[in-house]
C-alpha cells in the first residue's frame, strides 16, 4: 500500500492520542477503514517508538523511577487483582513492557541489594513465572502481552513476519524459475553486508535493471527509509548495482524518487518481470 505523505501525516497525526495497547488497533482501523491493519500497525509501531525516544530519559531519573516503584507498590497491595503496572504504564503515557522492565529492576536490587544483570531481566521478561513474587510476575505478564510495540512477545512476532516474508520472497522468485542466491549463502561465499537476495540473472522491473532485492516486513517511512538508504541500499548499490527494495507492508509513494539513480521501491512482489542475459545492466 502506497500512502502520499500528506497521508501518512494525517494519520500520524491521529496516532499521537493513542497508546500500545489492543484497542488502539481498532480505533485505528475504524478512523481508517481503507488501510490494512498490518499498515496500520507497521506505522503505529513507528511513530509510537519515535515518540518513546523524545521521551525516555524522564522515566529513567532516580525521582521518576523511585515515584513509579512506590506508586506500583501501593496499587499492588490495595488492588492486587487488578492491571495496576499496565494502568501507571499508560496513565504516564510510557510502554508497558518498558515500564515493566523498569519495575522489575528496581524489584530485584531490593531483593539482590545488587543491581541484576540485564540477562536475569530478559528471562524473567520472556517468562515471568521466573519471577520470584507472583504477583509481579502476573503485572508484568499483563504488560508484556498489552504492549503492540516494544516487549518480547513483540520482537518474537517481528522477527517470525520478517522471516515469512523472506521466505514468501524466495517462494515468489522460485515460482518464477529465477536462480539467486540468499543471505545465508551469499555468507558462506565471504559477503558481510548483503541484501536478502542477489539475483544470478538480473531482472528488469518496470523498465528498471534490477540485480538484487531486499525485503522489508515494515512500513517505509522517511526517517527509517533514509536510515536504511545510508546504512544500507546504497552500499549495495556500490557493490552489486540497481535493486529492488519491497516494503511489505508500504510506503510514502514521494520517497520512491531514487529510481533513476538505481534503487527502486515496491509494496509487493512485481507482477512485470523481464528475465536480462548476463552481462546486462551495471557489472
Amino acid at each position: 500500500m502506497k500512502l502520499s505523505q500528506a497521508e501518512y501525516k494525517a494519520i500520524a497525526k491521529f496516532m499521537e492520542q493513542l497508546r500500545p495497547t489492543r484497542q488502539c488497533m481498532k480505533m485505528l482501523k475504524d478512523r481508517f477503514p481503507s488501510h490494512s491493519q498490518s499498515t496500520l500497525l507497521s506505522i503505529f509501531s513507528l511513530e509510537y517508538q519515535r515518540r518513546i525516544k523524545r521521551t525516555i530519559s524522564k522515566h529513567h531519573t532516580p525521582e521518576a523511577l523511585e515515584s513509579y516503584y512506590q506508586r506500583y507498590l501501593s496499587a499492588a497491595k490495595t488492588r492486587p487483582s487488578s492491571p495496576v503496572l499496565l494502568d501507571l504504564a499508560n496513565e504516564v503515557d510510557f510502554s508497558p513492557s518498558l515500564m515493566a522492565r523498569l519495575i522489575l529492576e528496581r524489584f530485584l536490587q531490593d531483593q539482590e541489594s545488587a543491581a541484576p544483570t540485564k540477562v536475569v531481566i530478559n528471562s524473567m521478561l520472556r517468562e515471568p513465572s521466573l519471577i520470584p513474587d507472583h504477583s509481579l510476575a502476573n503485572h508484568v505478564y499483563q504488560c508484556t502481552i498489552n504492549d503492540c510495540c516494544y516487549g518480547p512477545l513483540v520482537d518474537c512476532i517481528k522477527h517470525a513476519i520478517g522471516q515469512e516474508h523472506e521466505i514468501l520472497l524466495r517462494d515468489k522468485l522460485q515460482e518464477r524459475n529465477l536462480s539467486f542466491l540468499d543471505e545465508n549463502q551469499l555468507r558462506a561465499k565471504g559477503y558481510d553486508k548483503t541484501p536478502d537476495i542477489i539475483l544470478e540473472v538480473p531482472i528488469a522491473v518496470e523498465g528498471h535493471i534490477v540485480h538484487w532485492i531486499e525485503s522489508k516486513a515494515s512500513f517505509g517511512d522517511e526517517c527509517s527509509h533514509r536510515t536504511y538508504l545510508n546504512e544500507q541500499f546504497w552500499s549495495y548499490w556500490n557493490r552489486f548495482g540497481p535493486g529492488l527494495v519491497i516494503y511489505w507492508h508500504g510506503f510514502i509513494e514521494e520517497l520512491d524518487c531514487n529510481r533513476d539513480r538505481g534503487i527502486l521501491l515496491g509494496d509487493c512482489f512485481p507482477s512485470d518481470i523481464v528475465t536480462l542475459c548476463h552481462g546486462t545492466g551495471q557489472g
